[in-house]
């Protein structure tokens, strides 16, 4: 009677989990590693890759931040087939740098190059953390101070982007002896009365932040920027006392004089530019004065 009345009963065939949900497309969309918040990566690019939310600075490849500051395609490259060899003997050293040279499309964790910034020609190194942490190799301290001595050959300010955890480990004491030498090519760029700008991005730590990063005549940095030589781990430990929360920050280091300006991204091509200005002119631009 029942069957008569309501007719056979239908079975529904589930749907299975992924025809029910679209994908979202791998690389539209790119979470703030500040706050957390989604946002469309085409705005993120727009904004510098600064969180429109609450403005963390996103760490940039090296690419990316040459791009960013470039007038057009000016940007020149050196030494870009320079490679690493295990000189040491490392295990898997070399496996590893393949995958890291495979994931990030570079031979080493620094760029190097001529380029121009608000129509003045400066040369530029670009570390980019993606690579081995951006640590400092025998290849690395090499790129360095062969970019420093083609801007005093060719009478070029030179300005360096860190981003670094520090010596490499795989290299032992040749990476520690790159602190000595890049110290040494930009103290012959000084004595040339050549310009030397350094900006610390995060991170900038260890043998980078205690050789080149702070020799700069001007030593900015970007908000946020953990900078510092040992972990807070270690320096608690050594000295027995809790640090404050803010150790280490491009803030704190600021307020205690240790750097001439924390730079927002958004300002930093305007301000390397008149700075880039009033040194080739040899006093202040009309930007400057007003």
């Amino acid at each position: 009677m029942f069957k008569d009345m309501f007719g056979k009963k239908k079975r529904y065939k589930p749907v299975p989990n992924n025809e029910s949900k679209k994908e979202v497309p791998e690389g539209l969309m790119q979470k703030c590693e500040g706050c957390q918040k989604i946002f469309y990566r085409k705005e993120m690019n727009r904004n510098l890759c600064v969180c429109p939310n609450c403005d963390y600075h996103m760490n940039l490849t090296a690419y990316e931040r040459i791009e960013q500051l470039s007038d057009g395609e000016t940007f020149e490259e050196w030494d870009e087939n320079l490679e690493t060899t295990n000189v040491l003997g490392f295990p898997d050293y070399e496996e590893k740098l393949e995958k890291d040279k495979a994931k990030t499309d570079l031979k080493e964790a620094i760029v190097t190059g001529k380029v121009e910034i608000e129509g003045l020609p400066v040369a530029v190194a670009v570390m980019d953390s993606r690579f081995r942490m951006g640590s400092m190799g025998a290849v690395v301290g090499e790129k360095i101070a062969r970019a420093v001595e083609k801007a005093r050959e060719q009478s070029l300010p030179f300005i360096i982007f860190t981003a670094s955890g520090g010596a490499r480990m795989q290299e032992g004491v040749v990476s520690l002896m790159q602190m000595g030498k890049t110290a040494i090519a930009l103290e012959r760029h000084n004595r040339s009365g050549l310009l030397f700008i350094s900006v610390m991005t995060h991170p900038t730590t260890g043998g980078v932040s205690a050789s080149f990063a702070s020799l700069g005549d001007y030593n900015f940095a970007e908000p946020r920027a953990l900078i510092g030589f040992a972990g807070r781990r270690i320096i608690e430990q050594t000295i027995s006392e809790k640090l404050p929360k803010d150790f280490q920050t491009a803030e704190f280091l600021f307020d205690h004089g240790q750097l001439d300006q924390v730079l927002h991204r958004h300002e930093m091509k305007r301000v390397l530019g008149n700075i880039l200005d009033i040194h080739s002119t040899g006093g202040e631009s009309d930007e400057a004065r007003s």
